[in-house]
């Protein structure tokens, strides 16, 4: 899919994808003197929610847009137990920046809806009612959008409908753009998307949106692909496929081929959060490959090839049920179980708690280990085929299933484990990790483990397409554009 666009405001450029063609925008700190001129005629925006996006989105646009006339404003439910931690954070009632959820969206010219997937859809019909004439409706998901086509149902005619969607977890989107006030472009990428453009100022706005919160690398995209790939690759290799794949891998190497347990960590999680991150980050999946000596290459080809046909059937079952609307749907019902259900913990178990211990007694970075090589870079090159066969650009395609990997989001489950990163997500990419993790530990071990252990060869095609891939030159284009720093995590 090509996605080509221009901008009065911003400076665009053309890159070459493969067989693609697709204009891009570079973020960066030397382009917030632009932001007022792109916001031209909104003079507050309403940034409503205060959950995983909410904080992040705020804090960087209220210090983006600094030194102009433009306010960021908070809104929240009356008495919402997130008014303290926004008043902590500089937003307040006596300063004028921190109010009632609808109030605050019948006065600003933006809103920027944050709340939950499901509380937008349990409270749309109000929030669109309450918008001003000519106001800005902002997304950072393509949910509600998802969920307003299963009813028949569209945005309001009146108002410009566009997206920003960060490829990573709020507080990865905060870190990074902290982290990027002493170097310029570190934050998080975002996709862009106009839904509904009722001025022509709605891409200019978008482009602003995310160059404010930080995003050194800005693409195009439509909210219907962006729904899909978004809530489709949280289920896959960002968060569920990564949890499922390490406990069966785990499992297979303590009660299989006794391993100890110190050792089966380090052979699997360790592996994947950090040497194997750290490759794929700064120089590719391939390189994960070309790195290994001759049988480290044999043990890579034979796991690769019993990986992948398990994990491409189950990520396939995902995207079918994201692009239905039943995925949404069960988001939405798990919603109304809460608070009286609420989800349980995910790091309690053996293989966790030996973790601790790993994590605590770590010195150099460990050898990678090729079997778990091989099975990491089968899922997550799984995830590219499906989201190319589906049409997705290629730009969407590496940051929903290589970047926002491995530079936002593996690097919490290194710092602290499987609960870490996934509970610092939205609800519905908790609700989405824990559905689907166990559905990749199953294939995974009724399948590719047992196919392994029993010494089947290497599918030689199948090895070579993924030599020959095209998405290792593409990944090569789009690592120029990747955060200009490594997130740092610390206590």
């Amino acid at each position: 899919m090509e996605t080509l666009f221009t901008s009065n405001v911003f400076e665009t450029e053309i890159i070459q994808l493969a067989d693609t063609r697709e204009t891009i925008v570079r973020g960066g700190r030397d382009k917030f003197s632009l932001l007022s001129k792109a916001f031209d005629g909104i003079m507050q925006i309403g940034v409503i929610g205060w959950g995983s996006q909410g904080p992040a989105q705020a804090q960087n646009l209220k210090e983006s847009l600094e030194g102009t006339d433009i306010k960021v404003k908070i809104g929240l439910r009356s008495g919402s137990s997130s008014m303290d931690s926004a008043r902590e954070a500089g937003f307040t009632e006596d300063n004028g920046t921190l109010g009632e959820m609808y109030q605050v969206i019948g006065e600003s010219d933006m809103v920027i809806l944050l709340i939950s997937d499901a509380a937008q859809v349990e409270n749309y019909k109000q929030i669109f009612s309450s918008l001003k004439p000519g106001a800005v409706l902002g997304l950072s998901h393509g949910f509600l959008l998802g969920h307003l086509e299963s009813v028949g149902e569209y945005f309001p005619a009146g108002n410009n409908v566009i997206g920003v969607c960060p490829k990573g977890m709020g507080p990865s989107v905060r870190r990074l753009y902290v982290q990027g006030k002493e170097v310029n472009g570190a934050g998080i990428n975002c996709s862009f998307a106009v839904e509904q453009d009722v001025d022509g100022k709605a891409t200019d706005q978008a482009l602003a949106w995310a160059i404010a919160v930080g995003a050194p690398y800005v693409f195009k995209t439509t909210l219907g692909y962006e729904f899909r790939s978004d809530i489709f690759g949280e289920r896959g290799i960002l968060l569920g496929a990564v949890h499922g794949v390490s406990e069966a891998m785990y499992r297979n190497l303590v009660m299989e081929k006794g391993v100890a347990e110190e050792d089966a960590f380090t052979a699997t999680v360790e592996n994947i959060t950090g040497p194997l991150s750290r490759t794929i980050s700064h120089e590719g999946i391939i390189a994960v490959y070309r790195k290994l000596d001759d049988e480290g290459k044999k043990t890579f080809e034979r796991m690769y090839s019993a990986a992948y046909h398990p994990a491409f059937d189950v990520l396939m079952e995902i995207y079918d049920e994201v692009s239905s609307g039943n995925e949404i749907r069960s988001v939405v019902m798990a919603e109304r179980r809460f608070p009286r259900y609420p989800m349980g913990k995910i790091d309690g178990t053996k293989m966790w708690k030996v973790g601790e211990k790993v994590r605590a007694a770590r010195t150099d970075e460990p050898v990678v280990d090729p079997a778990t090589a091989g099975l990491y870079c089968a899922v997550m090159m799984a995830q590219i085929d499906l989201l190319i066969e589906k049409g997705h650009c290629l730009s969407e395609v590496c940051n929903e299933s290589v970047i926002e990997a491995v530079d936002s989001l593996n690097p919490y489950m290194h710092f602290k484990g499987v609960a870490f990163m996934v509970d610092n997500c939205s609800t519905t990419a908790r609700l989405g990790s824990r559905k689907w993790a166990p559905k990749f530990d199953y294939n995974v071990m009724q399948q590719a483990l047992v196919d392994f252990d029993e010494g089947k060869p290497a599918d030689t095609e199948l090895v070579e397409a993924f030599k020959g891939h095209m998405i290792h030159d593409v990944l090569a284009t789009v690592a120029t554009m990747r955060p200009s720093v490594d997130i740092s995590l610390s206590e």
